[in-house]
């Protein structure tokens, strides 16, 4: 299904592996491989690492089994075996690139070559069994269905016309842990049905690593507009003869400069899938990001990115620009603000093209799915549920009678109160202050 998503699908690890962009009219790509021998980094042993010309897999060199990327170890392990492989990639920081100068180079190169198909369906041969492999819309990982061996899609991710991924953050909640959070996350469900609690049983289990665009900025903004400090002023009395102001205005025009630093905003670059919730997993540890090595991705979903880093930058220009908008405000001041003017000059602005891990919970429920995410390295849980009338009514009216008791015990204790009238021949006189009265001024 063209452009289809693997969510709600059973699992399908999935991987990726970095895009090297050549320099514009410059030499041919350099394979990864080559590219880690000359700058002295390890390359895995062929005895763990099949690879063909489009996909990748890591054979156990124990029992020959797929290892799988291990969160909890934070190495190789084969689930067969337990066989245990550390991953050697040297960890280098991960750098920004420049957003324009990155998107003319790969504009160009997209105008003169043709990049490898990302979307619709693609089939690759599994190279333990035979069978073949459909990777479906902007997978670039998966199991075999047949042999259910870890397959990673090379093509993409060292293709000349797409964006190199440029580091990641690897999976520290393992699935055990994942399965608590989203026992413990159903459980404080008050009022989803009693049913739904079998969701964290018969839902389709998943990691996976998406793809994420964070952006760094230097602006500085130039404003006019007016600054507003309420007074008050006194209008009358009321039947008690208390004061009663009324609250004013005083505006005044202003104008000014500020400049605002942005630092690993993060956005999401795959598409069909729920942007609000994804995006209630921040915040995102993405200085921890370390350089790309695809056995990370072993044994995981991966997708690449649906939409470049020229494409996902609007939804973090607008966030951008909420908040220089909160930061012309502070700046100007009082209890009002009015901006009429308002200048950004972009000195610096830059991305990583980075992957993400979260686990996801898909479950369909009363013939409707619903989906869990949890951030694979905080924990943070955010997902849809079903709501049951019944125990939202049961609610209201529990709420209701609780109410009408407390009103019902508060009349009868008020009636019964016993009254304590004077005694004949005596009178009660009120204190009268001794001296001459004095205004008392409110001042607000």
């Amino acid at each position: 299904m063209p452009g289809a998503s693997p969510v709600g699908m059973a699992p399908q690890p999935v991987f990726v592996a970095p895009v090297i962009i050549p320099q514009v009219g410059g030499e041919a790509p350099v394979q990864p491989e080559a590219a880690a021998a000359e700058q002295g980094s390890v390359v895995p042993d062929r005895a763990m690492l099949h690879a063909t010309e489009l996909t990748r897999t890591y054979p156990c060199s124990s029992c020959g089994g797929q290892l799988a990327f291990d969160p909890v170890g934070q190495d190789l392990l084969c689930p067969n075996c337990g066989n245990r492989s550390a991953i050697t990639t040297p960890q280098e920081p991960v750098q920004a690139r420049e957003l324009a100068p990155a998107m003319a180079a790969l504009h160009e190169l997209q105008a003169r070559e043709s990049g490898p198909q990302v979307t619709g369906e693609w089939e690759v041969k599994c190279q333990n069994c035979g069978g073949t492999t459909s990777f479906t819309g902007s997978l670039t990982a998966t199991k075999c269905p047949y042999c259910a061996t870890p397959i990673q899609r090379d093509d993409v991710h060292n293709a000349p016309a797409r964006l190199p991924v440029d580091g990641l953050l690897p999976f520290q909640v393992g699935e055990k842990q994942a399965q608590q959070l989203v026992e413990k996350w159903v459980s404080s469900r008050w009022f989803a049905p009693s049913n739904f609690r079998k969701y964290r049983r018969v839902g389709a289990f998943s990691s996976l690593y998406t793809a994420y665009f964070s952006y760094d900025a230097d602006t500085e903004s130039w404003y006019q507009g007016e600054r507003g400090d309420d007074y008050q002023v006194r209008t009358g009395t009321d039947s008690d003869g208390d004061p009663i102001y009324e609250t004013r205005t005083r505006w005044y025009s202003v104008s000014g400069q500020v400049a605002n630093d942005f630092a690993d905003l993060p956005v999401l670059a795959n598409e069909n899938l729920n942007r609000k919730r994804i995006r209630s997993l921040e915040p995102w540890p993405i200085e921890q990001a370390r350089s790309y090595s695809p056995e990370y991705v072993a044994g995981h979903l991966c997708r690449t990115y649906d939409n470049d880093a020229e494409q996902a930058f609007p939804e973090a220009q607008q966030r951008i620009e909420q908040v220089i908008e909160s930061s012309v405000r502070s700046d100007i001041g009082g209890d009002h603000q009015r901006i009429h003017e308002l200048n950004t000059s972009w000195n610096w602005l830059a991305y990583k093209h980075l992957l993400l891990p979260i686990w996801l919970l898909t479950v369909v429920y009363m013939n409707k799915p619903y989906q869990v995410y949890i951030n694979g390295l905080t924990g943070q849980v955010s997902g849809d549920r079903p709501y049951s009338k019944v125990k939202i009514i049961a609610a209201i009216l529990a709420v209701l009678t609780a109410i009408i008791a407390a009103v019902g015990i508060y009349s009868a204790t008020r009636h019964s109160t016993p009254k304590h009238p004077t005694q004949p021949g005596h009178s009660v006189v009120a204190p009268v202050p001794s001296g001459p009265a004095h205004p008392t001024t409110v001042h607000h």
